[in-house]
């Protein structure tokens, strides 16, 4: 996992990007993102209830793993990840400013255990 605001980096592998809104100030060519998979992020509605309230995170965590297990458009994104990191090394890029209470933990932890 890396902040897109941080250098791309050749151990980085295949960066996919899993933000459903392209991050602010980023330039495309500068993000070196190789794949953006939009539907694997939570759901607008979720997004925005939760609003990165540090306090919610522990709801937010259990309402975008029940996103990630019933929405069969995250399931196929989830499914492309899998198969990538069994090719190459693979970096989820977000865009979050809380680097421990973010989505891309709850996808990397999901991803993990599938």
């Amino acid at each position: 996992m890396k902040r897109v605001y941080e250098t791309a980096a050749p151990e980085d592998g295949f960066r996919i990007l899993v933000d459903r809104l392209w991050p602010r100030g980023v330039k495309k060519e500068a993000a070196k993102i190789d794949l953006w998979l939009k539907t694997i992020a939570p759901s607008p509605e979720l997004r925005k209830w939760f609003g990165h309230q540090p306090e919610r995170f522990a709801e937010f965590q259990h309402r975008y793993l029940e996103e990630l297990k019933s929405d069969p458009e995250k399931q196929n994104a989830v499914r492309t990840v899998i198969k990538m990191l069994e090719k190459q090394d693979v970096t989820l890029v977000y865009a979050a400013k809380n680097e421990q209470q973010n989505h891309a933990i709850v996808l990397k932890e999901f991803i993990h255990n599938h």
